[in-house]
């Protein structure tokens, strides 16, 4: 089976690439890859020397080298390659239009005319909204996106929907909650508040931090997107959740906890425009249908990150050098004006 990635380079990628090559002995992986600020191609060092994967350098818009490497003779393409950062959309919404729906048009095309027999665009939950108090959103649920990378990522989901239905591509879409896990860029939530807090620096928290996500350990993930390249049904629509919902403050406290580290670190900055208040999914159809379930708990995936960036450090400062930290000092001093505590 030879198989197209875009985008290993990054969070997901890189660790969906690194458990397909463990989990299957017989597969053949190109990695194509612009390698962005969180595209790092220290995140699969450790699989670079496998005759069975490939790393190719290019952009999801352009299109004479996606044609270039689709003449590869792949079977299948998990399409990753994404701006994925909220905070990112809002400074400046055109790289996720460019990237997240331009992109997603120019490899559709290619899978059009190189004929693939199976396409997983890997989308969000972030494309429904805000979730009312006790509802979970289904496959069926409205797209109503509230950030500019949500309706970047709303307007792919569209275009894979319409390609499946006026020519055939063989889609499968797979919206999914919050990831966590090693090589995550530290813009993210907990591997910002692990690489903080291990350093005693002050925690900004967004609002008063009763945001709701629920946050699924990435092999978990991995495991869901294995499946759906496997058997899932050709045109389906999958959520991926842990359902065990949490607060942004849990979460946090959580951290603090295993690293030993006070509450007194957390600092309340504004909150951001637009910023969702919950998110919540129904995962009951990919359990029923692919037989998928969560393995790894919160607890556990936690204890399980915190030891990888400790055990990881040189990763870590070289994804802390340069961009990272300017955006991190242009965006979050300027909310940290108005810390509440």
């Amino acid at each position: 089976m030879k198989i197209l990635v875009t985008g290993g380079a990054g969070f997901i990628g890189s660790n969906f690439v690194r458990y397909l090559l463990r989990s299957q002995k017989d597969v053949e992986l190109f990695n194509f890859d612009k390698l962005t600020y969180a595209g790092n191609p220290e995140n699969l060092s450790d699989v670079a020397d496998d005759p069975r994967y490939h790393f190719v350098h290019g952009d999801v818009n352009d299109r004479r080298a996606v044609d270039r490497v689709f003449r590869h003779g792949f079977t299948s393409l998990v399409h990753f390659a994404a701006e994925t950062h909220v905070d990112r959309s809002i400074e400046d919404a055109s790289p996720f239009l460019k990237t997240n729906v331009l992109g997603t048009h120019c490899l559709l095309d290619a899978a059009r005319r190189f004929r693939l027999s199976r396409f997983i665009h890997i989308s969000t939950d972030e494309v429904y909204g805000n979730a009312p108090a006790g509802v979970s959103f289904t496959e069926e649920s409205p797209l109503a996106p509230c950030s500019p990378y949500a309706a970047s990522k709303a307007s792919a989901d569209h275009l894979v929907a319409a390609y499946a239905n006026t020519f055939g591509v063989p889609a499968v879409v797979l919206r999914c909650t919050n990831n966590f896990g090693p090589f995550q860029f530290p813009e993210k939530l907990i591997p910002l508040i692990i690489t903080d807090a291990r350093q005693d620096k002050p925690l900004p928290i967004y609002g008063d931090g009763m945001q709701e996500r629920d946050w699924l350990f990435v092999e978990d993930y991995c495991h869901a997107i294995a499946l759906a390249l496997e058997t899932a049904e050709l045109g389906s629509v999958y959520n991926v959740s842990a359902g065990a919902p949490q607060r942004n403050l849990s979460v946090v406290r959580t951290i603090l906890r295993h690293l030993g580290k006070p509450e007194a670190l957390v600092q309340f900055v504004e909150d951001r425009p637009g910023h969702d208040r919950r998110y919540a999914l129904d995962s009951s159809k990919i359990h029923r249908e692919l037989g998928w379930s969560p393995k790894v708990g919160f607890e556990e995936g936690i204890r399980r990150t915190i030891e990888w960036y400790q055990a990881n450090s040189a990763w870590l400062d070289h994804a802390l050098s340069g961009e990272y930290r300017d955006f991190y000092h242009r965006h979050y001093a300027r909310r940290a004006k108005t810390i509440r505590t």
